[in-house]
């Protein structure tokens, strides 16, 4: 059995607004350089570039970071509704972090209630299946 290989090297999807080169530099960046590297990109493919990414579901998150160095008219130019709602969605303020409580070392009992320990608790009496209670011996 034979395998073809590829000739050339990998190539965008026919969708995908930009290179292969600068795809792969947009999703190696980080938050940092992301900024900079976008910013050499021209609004319009910029915006298509978002959408692409938003569409994606596993650069869905990327897609909103370069969606929001795009303006909210560019991406409903190139995505037409969709924009305004990706626009949307990457200027939303994350949500606050529910703060954990403190753990405590020991746990106080409310006034009024028993503690319970299971450490010296008595054994469980044993349960009857029913039958005789005569004890049979083998020997």
């Amino acid at each position: 059995m034979t395998q073809a290989h590829p000739t050339s090297g990998a190539e965008p999807e026919v969708d995908c607004p930009v290179t292969l080169e600068v795809l792969g530099s947009v999703y190696r960046a980080d938050d940092f350089d992301l900024p900079l590297i976008l910013e050499q990109i021209l609004p319009l493919k910029r915006a298509q570039l978002a959408a692409y990414l938003y569409g994606k579901s596993h650069m869905h998150k990327l897609g909103l970071k370069v969606a929001r160095s795009c303006e909210r008219d560019d991406l409903i130019r190139v995505a037409g509704e969709i924009g305004s709602v990706i626009h949307g969605q990457a200027h939303l303020k994350p949500s606050r972090p529910t703060p954990e409580p403190a753990p405590q070392l020991r746990a106080k009992t409310p006034p009024g209630q028993k503690k319970v320990s299971l450490a010296g608790a008595a054994a469980k009496p044993a349960i009857s299946l029913g039958g005789s209670a005569k004890v049979r011996n083998f020997d």
